[in-house]
């Protein structure tokens, strides 16, 4: 077998042994001989495979001895295995930068705000930061420990794992294109209104308009006066963005429900084609492309957020809306309803569960500290979400004195926010269409690095299942071409008039207990089946350090309980489908829901599926394919000579 050298994977380049650097002593140098050199195979080929090809002290062999090294046998690497191609970052700080690109998304925008402010303000805080400690941090180090330590895809890395949870790898790669089909639709929708800002007037500001009803009202009109013969009515008036997003962007007047989505919006196609070919041109090289993409679109977000805050802090109103935000409603944290809100938001907002940051930490070095990108991602992503908070809401208490409201009545949540109470209050500021123009180049701008995360993980999921074809040429640049064209058509009901219906389906069920689901069996596949003592010695031979008791209980105990009373509670608090329009209320019908729990099940099914298939295919009594099946590939030889299976011992399973 020949594979190509790289100095990095797990040790220095005099190095043989990565724990050399803890006897204090200097490593004795080493010359691999040209037939065994070290490749980015993962754990297939470590570092004692090298113990004949180099010069060893007695600390090195005393060094291999330690429990922490167990897992990695000198055996044998089948001459039959090809090494996939496998590129890297091209630096800490790409991957850095899309490791936060990817996590800090439109949810932090529009979502976050919104949970606060319904959930008790800042009291939101608490149950946020308590989940985000106890289980999305440590799911997220998990993920990206699995993909660092076997530089595999989410698909393959169950093979270093458990392969019989292999379904867990294809249900995230499905969820995660499946996303793509909507989540795309609010870069095209922000395109347009992009787009629409370069005029004197923003659009958005006027009643003038074909579409318009005699509801509509315009934000720079005095409530107390009348206006072209209307008469300012609180629970009937129709704002000028509420009609505009609806009825000029959408033209969702022009459909009676999900059972009469009508034609395509042309305008919106257009847009949706210019969103998918920015993701191919981003992607179609390799994670180096995308590595440089963000550069921009992961920072320039924050710019802008700084400039939006600093314009709305003088705005009137907006201290009452910062009260409303931070001020804390402590009687709400009884409520379960709260911590399952909480829990949902920071989970999604880390973005876990969708393989993406398995596949992107698939391209680091071997040695590169996961755990400090952990750290650092999930601080941003939590400091960016409190900071849009603080922006949106000097916003809507200027909104709510403009309009004589309640906040509570002016705030929305989704699409609603960023397309309606946003471009809302910009209209009435001095050089509105400058401030349309920066807040939509935001949206856009905060949308694309996580659409380009999404599509990273079917892309290297399959990329890793297939690789001797990508040993060909153009190989990478043919499936991104079918990856994104594909998503792009099964998108495209989203661009039709009634195309906010599909939308809400798609949003609903795509991700939703579907995504919970897909997490819990990872974390017990990682923590239950493969071992957290096992993991924690993976991690100690990349990073030099053994995680400590805290990670160890997250992993075994917390973040399974939390993440399995959320799919619990989804079933039971579940409701009936709804849309709330300007046109009222509308009910989806039995069918569409039914649709949308076939669309959950067909990601969730596979993680079961996959394990009924794969105990009925291979060869072998029932005991002896459970035992393969648990058990990481690299490992099954040993069982076959000695019949010891490690994961049938009841210390395997009880060990913390």
């Amino acid at each position: 077998m020949q594979v190509r050298s790289e100095k990095n994977k797990g040790q220095t380049e005099p190095d043989c042994n990565s724990n050399n650097m803890d006897n204090g002593k200097a490593p004795t140098p080493c010359s691999p001989s040209e037939d065994v050199t070290f490749d980015d195979v993962g754990p297939l080929i470590k570092m004692d495979n090298l113990k004949n090809e180099c010069e060893q002290s007695p600390e090195d062999s005393k060094d291999k001895m330690l429990p922490e090294n167990n897992n990695v046998k000198d055996k044998h690497v089948h001459d039959h295995f090809v090494a996939p191609p496998k590129e890297t970052w091209s630096g800490g700080a790409d991957y850095l930068l899309a490791a936060i690109g990817y996590s800090v998304d439109l949810s932090n925008v529009w979502r976050f705000p919104y949970l606060a402010y319904k959930n008790g303000g800042g009291a939101f805080i608490i149950p946020y930061f308590t989940v985000l400690v106890l289980g999305a941090v440590p799911v997220f180090f998990m993920e990206l420990s699995m993909g660092q330590f076997s530089k595999e895809g989410p698909i393959n890395v169950w093979n270093n794992l458990a392969p019989m949870f292999r379904g867990i790898g294809f249900a995230s790669c499905w969820m995660a294109y499946i996303v793509a089909f909507y989540y795309n639709m609010v870069i095209a929708w922000a395109f347009y209104y992009l787009f629409s800002s370069f005029t004197w007037t923003v659009p958005w500001s006027k009643c003038d308009h074909d579409f318009n009803t005699p509801d509509c009202w315009q934000t720079d009109w005095d409530v107390n006066q009348t206006h072209s013969n209307r008469t300012y009515n609180s629970s009937s008036a129709v704002s000028s963005s509420f009609e505009y997003f609806e009825r000029g962007v959408l033209s969702l007047h022009k459909s009676s429900g999900i059972d009469d989505i009508g034609g395509i919006k042309w305008q919106i196609a257009g847009c949706g084609v210019l969103t998918f070919t920015i993701l191919y041109l981003s992607l179609w090289k390799s994670v180096k492309s995308a590595g440089k993409v963000v550069w921009f679109t992961a920072t320039v977000p924050y710019l802008i957020l700084t400039v939006l805050l600093i314009r709305g802090s003088m705005l009137p109103g907006a201290e009452e809306g910062i009260k409303f935000f931070i001020v804390p409603n402590m009687s709400r944290l009884g409520e379960v309803q709260v911590w399952i809100d909480a829990a949902v938001q920071i989970f999604f907002s880390i973005g876990a569960g969708f393989g993406t940051h398995i596949a992107y930490a698939s391209y680091n070095k071997f040695n590169n500290n996961c755990y400090r990108d952990c750290l650092i991602t999930a601080s941003v992503n939590c400091i960016t979400s409190i900071f849009s908070g603080f922006v949106v809401f000097t916003y809507l208490g200027y909104m709510a004195q403009k309009q004589q409201k309640h906040i509570r009545d002016v705030a929305q949540d989704g699409p609603g926010l960023v397309f309606i109470v946003y471009p809302e209050a910009i209209s009435t500021l001095p050089g509105s269409s400058i401030w349309g123009i920066l807040f939509f180049f935001m949206l856009i701008t905060l949308g694309l690095d996580s659409a380009f995360g999404g599509l990273e993980s079917p892309l290297t999921g399959l990329r890793d299942e297939f690789y001797r074809v990508f040993r060909h040429r153009w190989a990478r640049e043919v499936l991104t071409l079918i990856i994104v064209v594909s998503a792009f058509l099964f998108s495209i009901p989203c661009m039709t008039v009634g195309g906010m219906y599909v939308f809400k389906i798609l949003d609903t069920f795509a991700a939703g207990t579907s995504i919970v689901f897909a997490i819990l069996m990872q974390v017990v596949a990682v923590s239950w089946v493969y071992g957290v003592d096992q993991f924690c010695s993976d991690i100690y031979q990349m990073t030099g350090h053994r995680p400590g008791l805290y990670w160890r209980v997250c992993w075994k105990i917390l973040c399974p309980t939390f993440l399995l009373i959320i799919v619990i509670s989804s079933f039971l608090h579940y409701r009936p489908l709804t849309y709330k329009g300007s046109m009222g209320l509308y009910t989806y019908p039995t069918f569409a829901n039914v649709i949308g729990w076939g669309v959950a099940l067909s990601s969730m099914l596979m993680i079961p599926g996959y394990a009924i298939y794969y105990l009925l295919t291979r060869k072998g009594t029932l005991k002896q394919r459970l035992a393969k099946g648990i058990t990481p590939k690299r490992d099954h030889e040993d069982i076959a000579r000695t019949d010891d299976v490690k994961r049938f011992r009841l210390k395997h399973w009880m060990t913390v």
